[in-house]
């Protein structure tokens, strides 16, 4: 349904910085950049980072949520990890919500510009 998503960053070299590190454990990369975004992906840029004067940051009301898929449950604790050490803030640790369903295994971080970004393996254990 969705071919691409873009999302604005004030300071691109930190956004990259932190996608770089976050997304490598999902299995995708930086495939494309330059001076003014980043295109992440597998085989294709479907996720860009795109340099503006102000990121469109998270705001509670705005209800802005990005969700990766991760191929497996260690995918998804290894990008929690990577994410924070890369500046990202915790928004939920690794596991099961079982609210969303038995085997729906997520972690959610807040990026450097205030986007929430998740990371999801809907595999079993």
């Amino acid at each position: 349904m969705i071919n691409h998503i873009s999302i604005g960053s004030a300071d691109l070299a930190k956004a990259r910085k932190f996608y770089d590190a976050a997304l490598k454990p999902l299995g995708y990369t930086c495939l494309t950049k330059d001076d003014t975004s980043a295109g992440y992906g597998e085989d294709e840029a479907q996720f860009w980072v795109l340099k503006s004067e102000r990121a469109s940051a998270q705001h509670p009301e705005r209800g802005l949520h990005l969700c990766f898929d991760a191929p497996t449950r260690k995918s998804v604790d290894a990008f929690h990890k990577a994410a924070l050490a890369a500046g990202g803030k915790d928004n939920g640790k690794p596991g099961v919500r079982e609210n969303y369903s038995p085997n729906y295994y997520a972690a959610f971080v807040i990026d450097p510009d205030g986007h929430h970004i998740e990371a999801y393996c809907g595999g079993a254990a």
